[in-house]
């Protein structure tokens, strides 16, 4: 039986290089992008002061409504007389997740 040969190829490519050609010896650095973003200048990222003050004023706030509510300082409005009561527990909590949320846009 006869042995198949092989089909020769030229080899190189198909389809034509993309960019522009360079040279063997010199260094490029590559174009810029149409969709890089430049980095925000450190002076534009500081925060106004009231963030910070409004971030540990929440957080305090919310932590001292708690506090109250526990040692029943605070007032019941009519639900349970001489005992805790869940809308405290709630406006505290409130003010601690909304000083969290405010934390976050702190630079």
């Amino acid at each position: 039986m006869a042995k198949a040969q092989k089909r020769k190829v030229k080899g190189g490519r198909v389809t034509p290089k993309g960019g522009p050609p360079v040279a063997a010896t010199s260094r490029t650095t590559p174009s810029a992008s149409a969709r890089y973003t430049p980095p925000v200048p450190k002076e534009l990222k500081v925060s106004p002061w009231w963030i910070p003050a409004l971030m540990f004023g929440l957080l305090g706030v919310g932590t001292l409504v708690i506090i109250l509510n526990y040692v029943e300082l605070l007032p019941t409005w009519g639900f349970l007389p001489d005992a805790t009561s869940n809308v405290w527990l709630l406006v505290g909590l409130a003010c601690i997740l909304i000083g969290i949320i405010v934390a976050t846009q702190w630079r």
